[in-house]
């Protein structure tokens, strides 16, 4: 039997009924966010319950309960489910109330819904590199905010996918951001490179481990956008996100990254990684 979260409830999934005037339905007006569990156990999550509250914060939405509570509430989701490794996703809607742009009144509550979905790491991706594809970035100016309003990264995944690609690398003119799902890295005579923090892109909870992990091994890091011809002409390149950890980019649209042979410093970057997880789920 499958369970969810619903508002401060852990119920049986049957039980969660959604109104059909629920503003994350009709506006997209809410955040969200993804948390990896190995072995039982939150990934960083105080980071991500952290960035959860700022991303409600920048759309001036309240969430109902403490971080402290909120973390109970995953946690008990997390055991209800039995799950070993997997993805955990909760989000926040301002909640249900007759269509209407402006914001409804405090008697309006927000929602609350969070599930858990199996899912083993994905080795093969780490250990062999994948194919990637240029999409120009039309998505709208505050990236930096987890919202539900994603149509403009699912349609630049549908076409990396339909390109036989595992990720599509955005770009506003020739500079490049983040991907359609993760954060873009690349290394070039022994300094990594990423876009800096700002409204472009999304700061991903991995992001911040990868420049720890680039800190302990004494890898340079500059946050500064580079461009397409750059990310083309890198030593390595990757992208990162919660699901995707480290993973290795070996082609961009027919054009061979490094020869596709994955570099040192990314296979370093890696194994540092492996170091902050749960030590039955490192490799």
């Amino acid at each position: 039997m499958k369970y969810t979260l619903w508002n401060d409830k852990i119920v049986e999934d049957q039980l969660v009924t959604i109104n059909k005037e629920d503003r994350g339905y009709q506006f997209g007006d809410g955040v969200y966010e993804v948390i990896k569990v190995y072995d039982g156990e939150m990934f960083t999550a105080k980071e991500h319950i952290d960035r959860f509250y700022v991303s409600a914060e920048k759309i001036k939405l309240t969430v109902p309960y403490t971080k402290d509570k909120l973390h109970q509430l995953l946690h008990e989701l997390i055991e209800a489910n039995e799950l070993n490794t997997g993805n955990l996703y909760f989000q926040l809607t301002r909640g249900a109330s007759s269509r209407n742009h402006v914001f409804p009144g405090n008697e309006v509550y927000p929602v609350l819904t969070g599930n858990v979905k199996e899912a083993p790491r994905s080795v093969e991706n780490g250990k062999n590199g994948v194919k990637a594809t240029f999409s120009e970035d039309v998505r709208w100016l505050r990236c930096d905010i987890k919202s539900l309003n994603l149509l403009g990264a699912v349609l630049a995944k549908q076409e990396a996918h339909e390109k036989g690609c595992y990720e599509a690398i955005l770009h506003r003119g020739e500079t490049v951001t983040e991907g359609s799902s993760t954060n873009v890295f690349g290394i070039k005579n022994g300094i990594l490179y990423t876009h800096p923090a700002n409204n472009f892109i999304l700061s991903g909870i991995t992001r911040g481990v990868i420049l720890a992990c680039a800190n302990e091994i004494g890898l340079p890091v500059e946050e500064r956008a580079f461009t397409k011809d750059e990310a083309l002409q890198m030593d390595e390149l990757f992208v990162s996100s919660t699901t995707s950890e480290i993973t290795p980019v070996i082609d961009i649209d027919g054009n061979a990254i490094n020869g596709g042979v994955i570099g040192e410093w990314t296979r370093r970057l890696q194994k540092q990684f492996e170091t902050k997880l749960p030590v039955a789920s490192t490799i």
